[in-house]
């Protein structure tokens, strides 16, 4: 039965948008924001049934690359409106970065930080470990990190951060579909359709992947404009509003699927799937913004980055940094959970912009502390960053 809640409910957030869609309806800014915000959540619980639906019926590269589009898909088309848009109006741009840094920023410090707490809970085991085959991840996380800092250096996104993004999330999939992929056991809905037969079962994956496609594509932009008319109209940052309001519509279906992985004492499953959602986010996601900006202006021309823009990519680069180091020793502990999200909720509480650079050092330094103070994590990012070491690994997953 509460398959069938779940199912006729997302089809009811996507569908009630539709119909406004279609009526023509001029919404109050803020119902507008609630109605189009909560299609995109219940277009992101579709598309996640369809991909996992799908990878019985295609390759398994296909399938890893499919999931990983999909995973922050909803993200993407937020995003991308903004970064089009401001291809032709630039005061749009803020908005873009807005957006890509808050996404990043959650999945770290809320999401991450959840699934260790609802872990330690439930089993009142103190840390999670990881599966080797997550080194993977990690290290390209880590390679995309590294590079991440050079953007706010630049102070804008061009293509040249597109190109060397793209790449390294190319490079990321090509050694993930090397890798010896266990097909993960379908739960909930998908467990449920799979049960209908292989004709009924293709036929909802193709249902959820247009239906979810089209609601998105007709929500994104209402969505995105209605939160900048709600901050308006209630004297609200509109920056504040996109950063972190937006990404929560887009990220919650994820947190609440990694949780509640996490409440049947498999965390392991929990945390590698927001993990390979960090790196899509932090390659793909901030290489097409740039793609995006500059087709839509005609020109090939760098999005440019004000003072604000360039404090929150450091900011949200030193916390990818930190994060690195924590999983470098493929554990992480409630401890480590809890700085997570300290420094990530109180960070909030200062908008002064001076406190942006103190919290992004006081990453860094603790990311650099971690490494040299506990052997694991130093011998851990050492083994990450062997190429033999990776691909040693890659090799032996292909032999089991």
């Amino acid at each position: 039965m509460i398959n069938w809640v779940w199912l006729g409910s997302s089809m009811l957030l996507c569908v009630q948008w539709i119909l406004v869609h279609f009526a023509g309806l001029h919404l109050p800014p803020h119902f507008q924001a609630l109605t189009s915000g909560v299609a995109i959540f219940g277009a992101a619980f579709a598309l996640s049934w369809a991909a996992e639906l799908s990878q019985k019926d295609i390759p398994q590269a296909l399938a890893i690359a499919l999931l990983a589009l999909i995973a922050v898909l909803p993200e993407y088309a937020v995003d991308m409106y903004f970064a089009w848009t401001a291809g032709k109006d630039p005061s749009y741009a803020a908005f873009a970065t807005a957006n890509m840094t808050g996404a990043n920023r959650l999945l770290i410090g809320v999401g991450w930080a959840a699934v260790v707490f609802t872990y330690w809970f439930t089993s009142r085991k103190r840390a999670i470990r990881l599966e080797p085959g997550h080194k993977i991840e990690i290290f390209y996380l880590g390679l995309a990190t590294l590079y991440s800092f050079l953007i706010p250096l630049k102070g804008q996104l061009d293509l040249s951060d597109a190109t060397a993004l793209i790449l390294v999330f190319i490079f990321y999939m090509r050694a993930a579909a090397k890798a010896d992929h266990v097909e993960p056991e379908l739960e909930g809905p998908a467990a449920m359709i799979e049960d209908w037969g292989t004709a009924a079962r293709r036929a909802m994956t193709i249902i959820f992947f247009l239906l979810s496609g089209f609601t998105i594509f007709i929500a994104a932009e209402p969505f995105a404009e209605a939160l900048l008319a709600t901050g308006r109209e209630y004297d609200i940052e509109e920056f504040v509003l996109v950063q972190w309001l937006a990404p929560l519509a887009s990220e919650s279906p994820e947190f609440i699927v990694a949780i509640l992985f996490a409440l049947k004492a498999q965390p392991g499953i929990s945390m590698g799937a927001l993990l390979s959602s960090k790196v899509n986010q932090w390659t793909l996601l901030i290489g097409m913004i740039p793609v995006a900006y500059t087709i839509s202006a005609g020109q090939i021309a760098g999005m440019q980055m004000d003072p604000r823009q360039v404090e929150e990519m450091f900011l949200t680069a030193a916390q990818s940094i930190f994060a690195v180091a924590v999983l470098a020793n493929l554990s992480f502990s409630v401890l480590e959970a809890v700085m997570i999200f300290v420094l990530f909720s109180t960070q909030l509480l200062f908008p002064d912009p001076q406190f942006r650079f103190y919290y992004s050092f006081l990453y860094i330094i603790l990311a650099v502390g971690l490494v040299l103070l506990k052997k694991d994590a130093r011998d851990g990012l050492c083994g990450l960053f062997s190429r033999s070491s990776l691909g040693s690994h890659v090799a032996r997953q292909k032999l089991r």
